[in-house]
């Protein structure tokens, strides 16, 4: 099967060109000047319109237990609505419960997913469990395709880790040539001012983001680095939202250290305000870390711009505002924290380049090829060029569309851009040479994703 994608202005993170891009099989075959004259089973017209590298979401939770339920989305409805907004893969995480083996945990993972996704996808894996025996099981990991490693200074007695157990698994991330990613919060105070907002009769959602302040994100980040830097250990910070954290990212990066970060489209658009809506709205925007005073937003966009911010991901973790979100009532403590975003970041990403923030090249490269690199995959991933995998975007710029929940394709009963009109709008999809998203709608199926074993951090000096 050959398709040609004629007409379009293909843009990678070095820049855009006209080509027509010939794909052929599972892969691309050829970039070739405009017009010149190629045979194809199917045409595409991208005339107009911008030809990119399928999106790559590094940072999502499908089927995630939390606090007694489970994200919204499984690995069928998620990588389907990933696949309608332009998102060819996503990489997972595994989260290994306490007292369990990492590896029964990719295991684990692997069923849920394995022949149920409708786009490629890898994993990373949550260690919330530091032992001889998981320290161990990061090799075989590391061997499996998986050699990222999330470790949270957040969540006591669930997830957390002591800055001893931290050290140890730097240890070993440096010994391996693995990354650990980091949810840098300071766990321990911000428990003791939830308790003290409880105490209080301070039980709205708003608290959330109050009892969370952005200064705990900065200490728990500067600390991360500290223990990276001591231990030689390459560090990502997921999530980052806050100028904090982003300044002391900065400083790591600027000495050299191998220290990277990602923010998501939530801390870039939304704030604070959000988490305060009347009427238990706020709920819809309880995530952690939490949502920043606005004027934390250009100091992101900024960071984008320099690329002291690497990547955005989406932290795609739904839960329905009825029977899920609503747990939390009279108790922002008990509202399961997560938010969806996996359809929309690419458009999002877009209005960046509509209002001036990040240049048309930078778009494609914070939501594709460094992701790529970064974890692995390039250059079978984020790049359009022969012999890459053929997971490309045709992208209409021009359009106007508005966010709802009416219409979008994830399984979670709101948006969290409900009403927020954007311009572009993606038209074309194609995933290892198959058309999975066109004009006639979803043309994928579940079970053509595939699991994808990943090499090493590719930016470690």
């Amino acid at each position: 099967m050959t398709i040609l994608i004629k007409g379009g202005l293909v843009v990678n993170a070095t820049g855009a060109v006209a080509a027509d891009v010939l794909v052929a099989g599972e892969t691309i075959a050829a970039l070739v000047a405009p017009g010149f004259p190629l045979a194809a089973d199917e045409v595409v017209d991208a005339a107009g319109k911008y030809v990119i590298p399928g999106g790559i979401d590094a940072h999502t939770h499908m089927e995630m237990p939390f606090g007694g339920t489970f994200s919204a989305d499984t690995f069928a409805t998620g990588t389907t609505a990933a696949a309608w907004g332009g998102t060819t893969t996503i990489i997972d995480f595994a989260v290994q419960a306490k007292g369990t083996s990492l590896l029964s945990t990719l295991d684990k993972w692997h069923a849920k997913a394995d022949g149920n996704c409708a786009i490629d996808y890898g994993f990373h894996m949550i260690v919330s469990d530091v032992t001889d025996t998981s320290l161990k099981e990061m090799e075989s990991c590391v061997e499996a395709g998986v050699n990222t490693f999330k470790m949270f200074m957040a969540y006591p007695g669930v997830f957390y880790a002591t800055d001893g157990e931290i050290l140890r698994a730097m240890q070993k991330a440096r010994e391996t040539g693995s990354t650990i990613m980091m949810h840098a919060e300071n766990g321990i105070a911000i428990d003791q001012l939830v308790a003290q907002a409880l105490a209080e009769g301070r039980t709205e959602p708003v608290e959330h983001g109050l009892t969370r302040p952005a200064e705990l994100e900065g200490e728990a980040t500067s600390r991360a680095i500290t223990l990276a830097k001591v231990t030689g250990s390459p560090l990502y910070i997921v999530h980052l939202s806050a100028a904090q954290a982003l300044d002391a990212v900065t400083k790591a990066r600027d000495t050299g250290q191998n220290v990277f970060a990602e923010t998501c489209p939530q801390y870039l658009y939304l704030s604070l305000e959000d988490l305060a809506k009347p009427d238990f709205e706020g709920s819809k925007y309880v995530a952690s870390p939490p949502l920043r005073p606005k004027e934390h937003q250009s100091e992101l966009w900024r960071g984008l711009r320099t690329n002291d911010l690497s990547v955005v991901s989406t932290d795609h973790c739904p839960f329905c505002f009825k029977d899920q979100k609503e747990l939390g009532r009279g108790d922002f403590s008990k509202i399961p924290n997560g938010m969806p975003g996996v359809e929309h970041r690419m458009d999002l990403l877009h209005q960046g380049v509509v209002k001036g923030e990040i240049s048309l090249a930078r778009w494609v490269e914070i939501s594709s090829t460094t992701p790529a690199r970064m974890f692995g995959l390039y250059p079978r991933k984020g790049v359009i060029a022969p012999g890459a995998d053929a997971d490309l975007v045709v992208y209409d710029p021009k359009p106007r569309q508005t966010i709802s929940a009416a219409t979008h394709h994830m399984n979670v009963d709101y948006s969290a851009y409900e009403g927020m009109e954007i311009t572009g709008r993606v038209d074309t999809v194609l995933s290892r040479g198959r058309v999975v998203v066109d004009a006639s709608g979803f043309r994928g199926s579940t079970g053509h994703g595939r699991f994808l074993s990943r090499d090493l951090n590719q930016y470690l000096v």
